[in-house]
């Protein structure tokens, strides 16, 4: 079939004088073909009226499409079932045609962003081979738009914690930030709302002041809009993930920050620069880093428990033992966790991920080999007094710690109604108390005031 633009040139050699076999021989068609053209005096191309052979079967497939929810596999087995004499290219080709299922698909937008004016942020789940392990992870990962300057990093899980510690690190990574971030509508930035009429969380908000920059969040299902960050995800998890075995999570993050110092410094032919050359010019219109920025860090309280360790995430740290029973300040970043008590930090571990009920144990945490733990003198300065005002009461003293394991109460009140009662009448009630085992002060007190009775109010005398 002729197209177009040779049917224009038919009709307008024709309109010159030329005979039908002139125009044949000067443009190689078929006379017939030229003629045709010539009898129709359009230059447009008919359209085509032949017959489809899926169009019996036009009902058919729509009624199967519905039923199979669209599965054009599905549709084809229905048609064969019931006879129809078609292939599956013929099926789907007659459903791209007549719209059956399918949607022309719409032009992609471009957006222009000025140097400075935005920077995107997401995260993407991976897998990682960790010490051997196929271990999952979450790709975090900053883009300036301008200059698509990138820095990415690997956690195994991303709160608003990571968030900020990670957002800290990206924009010390730049020296500087963007006016903007863009990010999607995930809680891990976003209180409430979607799209423009997002509401970041307060902590967020606090963090973003911190640098001066604000949050936006795109429209749900406009996915183009952080193209920036989206695309280089399958980049990461092909370039540099695909085929790496990691030592540990600092190496692997290590790493990965070697691996954003090569891809900015590679030239980009489709930027026709490198990002660093790019990003030379983008620099001067970030917002400056403040002049302190205190560290990001998570903080929570623990009670040290009886052996002698703190539980942060499931793995177990040390503290000095001397701490046993004390609420601790704990303050997590990424990379440490400091234990306070106080204002004053009394440990220091490094930010250990493994398995649940790892112990982390600093040896100058424990008690010196062989000693043990000193819960409390062998003897109370109250047992010391008792037997010097009255040595003839050890027998008593001894069982009497017996009867209240060691405890420094009873001895103390012992030594008050020593010190306090006649000494005659005490101990007359103490002889009476140790023949028969009795240890229970309110008792013997109670014998003691009988023996003042009968000693200072004979019964004569009372009234």
């Amino acid at each position: 079939m002729l197209d177009e633009a040779t049917r224009t040139a038919i009709l307008k050699l024709h309109e010159q004088g030329h005979g039908s076999r002139m125009i044949a021989r000067t443009l190689g068609a078929a006379r017939t073909t030229v003629r045709r053209v010539l009898s129709s005096g359009q230059a447009q191309v008919p359209p085509l009226s032949r017959a489809e052979r899926a169009d019996p079967w036009r009902e058919v497939i729509l009624e199967l499409h519905a039923r199979y929810e669209g599965h054009l596999g599905r549709v084809h087995d229905g048609l064969v079932e019931r006879g129809a004499q078609l292939s599956y290219p013929t099926l789907t080709a007659f459903c791209r045609k007549h719209g059956i299922g399918s949607v022309p698909p719409l032009p992609a937008g471009r957006y222009e962003f000025a140097a400075g004016s935005e920077m995107q942020h997401d995260t993407s789940p991976h897998q990682a081979r960790i010490s051997g392990t196929m271990t999952r992870v979450q790709t975090a990962s900053v883009v300036l738009c301008y200059s698509r300057m990138i820095f990415f990093q690997m956690y195994p899980r991303f709160t608003r914690f990571e968030c900020k510690a990670f957002l800290a690190q990206a924009i010390h990574y730049f020296q500087g930030c963007a006016r903007c971030c863009m990010v999607d509508n995930s809680n891990v930035v976003v209180a409430a709302g979607t799209g423009s009429e997002m509401i970041p969380a307060p902590e967020m908000v606090a963090f973003a002041e911190r640098y001066g920059f604000i949050w936006r969040a795109h429209e749900k299902g406009d996915a183009n809009r952080s193209a920036r960050v989206e695309a280089p995800f399958h980049r990461i998890e092909q370039g540099f993930l695909t085929g790496e075995d990691f030592t540990d999570w600092a190496d692997l993050n290590r790493r990965a920050r070697q691996t954003c110092e090569i891809w900015n410094a590679k030239f980009s032919n489709k930027l026709h620069a490198s990002r660093r050359e790019l990003f030379a010019a983008e620099q001067p219109h970030l917002l400056p880093l403040p002049l302190h920025v205190p560290e990001v860090y998570q903080l929570s309280t623990r009670i040290v428990d009886a052996e002698g360790y703190v539980n942060v995430n499931r793995i177990r740290y040390s503290v000095p033992y001397q701490l046993i029973g004390r609420t601790l300040e704990i303050r997590e970043t990424l990379d440490r966790v400091d234990m306070y008590a106080g204002a004053r930090r009394i440990a220091t571990h490094v930010r250990t991920y493994g398995e649940a009920d790892t112990r982390i144990t600093d040896p100058t945490h424990r008690p010196p080999r062989g000693q043990g733990f000193t819960r409390r003198p062998q003897s109370a300065p109250e047992e010391a007094q008792i037997l010097q005002i009255e040595p003839a009461l050890i027998s008593y003293v001894q069982g009497l710690k017996q009867y209240v394991s060691n405890r420094r109460a009873p001895l103390r009140r012992l030594l008050t109604m020593l010190q306090e009662y006649p000494r005659e009448a005490f101990l007359k009630a103490l002889v009476t108390a140790e023949q028969y085992r009795l240890f229970d002060l309110d008792r013997l007190e109670r014998i003691v005031l009988r023996q003042i009775a009968d000693d200072y109010f004979p019964i004569g005398v009372r009234r």
